[in-house]
């Protein structure tokens, strides 16, 4: 496995910050994705919209997991 570089690590922990940001703006502001597009893809219940909170908050534990195992192995201790 090759060793991972500081671009890794930054874009890993980039994108891990913009997902719990997204996550946290589907928290707090539901209704983005209607007043953004104009569509209601769940007609008002907020299924999707509580999808898209499980789904970045994922993506953001996941990516900030993994920026940190790759920063951990570029500075060994």
């Amino acid at each position: 496995m090759p060793m991972p570089n500081k671009l890794l690590v930054g874009c890993e922990s980039v994108l891990s910050i913009a997902c719990a940001s997204l996550a946290l703006l589907s928290t707090v502001w539901p209704d983005w994705i209607e007043a953004l597009t104009g569509l209601d893809p769940d007609q008002g219940d907020g299924a999707v919209e509580w999808g898209l909170v499980a789904g970045f908050a994922l993506a953001a534990l996941v990516s900030g997991l993994m920026a940190r195992q790759h920063w951990r192995r570029l500075h060994p201790a």
